[in-house]
């Protein structure tokens, strides 16, 4: 390195984005993502004893993929090259695997060679590198934010180990941020900054498990805030809503506000208004509800509130939900409006609702009625000496498929429980219950 690089380097280091400035150099200063690094794991182990094998890591943006590469990097006493795949070919690879030959051959060293966004090389490029995978003249670290069974060569992916990094929790965007403010050496310790909890909160909150975000958002608050009388720079939720442009709405995900603007959500749904349940869909959104949550709250009002008037509703919410888990924000957002608007429009009806609690009022408070004889089963051992099963009528050896035979217990009448409206499909179980009932 000459002096002019050296210089770069220095530049460099203190022009640098914050968050490329804080990020780790050893495994205690990671933040996040214990399910892989926790010290008992084969990461950890992997990387405290300097015996990597070919990975790759696969999350979200800001959760720690290149900063685990950096770790890896100050750690190991193997070669340690980096490239980007959005900026480098095969040529810049071909430059790696001979440095990577003559450093094995010269010294004994393995080469590592990490891979940012791996996915972005083609199916070519990636093959390029499978046999010096394979021969061990070079240690593969790729990373990616798309699933990499989909995106990298099942042949590469054959030879690595994955690891999932997840959104980072609430409480590690805090950490992270506090470290960002009090850090002299690479944060923003110099400013005498001090943040309040509610923007604390907010931030950790809106960045949604993305570091990078959060931090972004706390150096432009620290470097574009002037400093009030008692000469330190305040971060107020004022200030933090600025910088990461978004306004904060009053939501407390423990409190009243929670509570009215779910309620009023499946209030809306019920009362068949899609555009005042989409609103309070989009409130809760905006504020980071969980959606998960809002899915679980559709399904139910599909159920409790459209019923048997519709069926397809609670397919509909179901199959929402499953994709909500499985797909993410922002994408989530159409999946519950395509939900919450379906059951909002839906014909309703609470028959079943209804059903099942005076079905459970009758079991709670009376005393429990014997099955009818000819109902219990008769597939036991001396069932039949007990005259269990006898008599049953096969519903399929009648007209209609229904047998005027009763199923209810003595002292309990039809209609006594599941009462159908004349809304939607109901209506054409009451003609289908009338025509079958009265066919003598």
């Amino acid at each position: 390195m000459d002096l002019f690089d050296y210089m770069r380097q220095e530049a460099k280091k203190k022009e640098s984005p914050l968050a490329a400035r804080l990020r780790p150099t050893t495994l205690d200063e990671v933040v996040g993502q214990q399910h892989i690094i926790g010290k008992d794991k084969l990461l950890y182990r992997a990387i405290k004893a300097d015996k990597l094998s070919s990975i790759i890591f696969y999350g979200p943006p800001g959760t720690g993929k290149t900063t685990l590469a950096q770790v890896i990097a100050h750690t190991t006493a193997a070669e340690f090259t980096s490239i980007n795949a959005t900026t480098s070919g095969k040529k810049d690879m071909e430059a790696v695997v001979e440095a990577a030959k003559q450093t094995l051959g010269a010294y004994g060293k393995k080469t590592i060679l990490f891979i940012d966004e791996i996915h972005r090389f083609n199916k070519g490029q990636q093959d390029y590198l499978l046999p010096f995978v394979e021969d061990g003249t070079i240690i593969l670290i790729g990373a990616t934010t798309e699933n990499p069974y989909f995106e990298v060569n099942g042949a590469l992916l054959s030879r690595s180990i994955i690891f999932e990094l997840k959104p980072l929790e609430a409480d590690d965007i805090k950490t992270l941020i506090m470290r960002a403010i009090t850090d002299s050496e690479k944060g923003l310790g110099s400013y005498d900054a001090v943040i309040d909890d509610d923007a604390l909160d907010f931030l950790a909150d809106i960045a949604n498990g993305d570091a990078r975000s959060a931090l972004t958002a706390i150096e432009l608050g620290v470097l574009t805030t002037d400093r009030a009388e008692d000469g330190k720079i305040h971060i107020t939720i004022d200030v933090a809503s600025e910088c990461i442009q978004r306004r904060v709405i009053k939501y407390d995900k423990d409190g009243d506000n929670h509570y009215d603007t779910i309620s009023a959500f499946i209030k809306s749904m019920r009362g068949s208004d899609p555009d005042a349940a989409v609103y309070y869909l989009a409130r809760m959104l905006y504020a980071g509800e969980d959606p998960k949550f809002i899915a679980r709250r559709i399904c139910i009002c599909a159920s409790e509130d459209v019923g048997n008037a519709d069926p397809m509703a609670l397919v509909v919410a179901t199959n929402a939900f499953l994709a909500v888990e499985r797909i993410g924000m922002p994408e989530s957002r159409i999946i519950l409006s395509h939900a919450a608007t379906y059951v909002a429009c839906a014909p309703k009806s609470n028959s079943a609702y209804g059903a099942i609690d005076l079905a459970m009022a009758e079991v709670k408070n009376n005393t429990t009625r014997p099955i009818p004889t000819h109902l219990q089963d008769a597939h036991y051992k001396s069932a039949g000496k007990l005259g269990h099963g006898i008599g049953y009528e096969y519903a399929h050896d009648f007209p209609n498929h229904f047998s005027h035979q009763r199923y209810l217990p003595d002292g309990l009448e039809i209609g006594d429980f599941y009462r159908p409206g004349n809304l939607g499909y109901e209506q054409v179980i009451n003609e289908y219950l009338d025509k079958v009932r009265n066919d003598k």
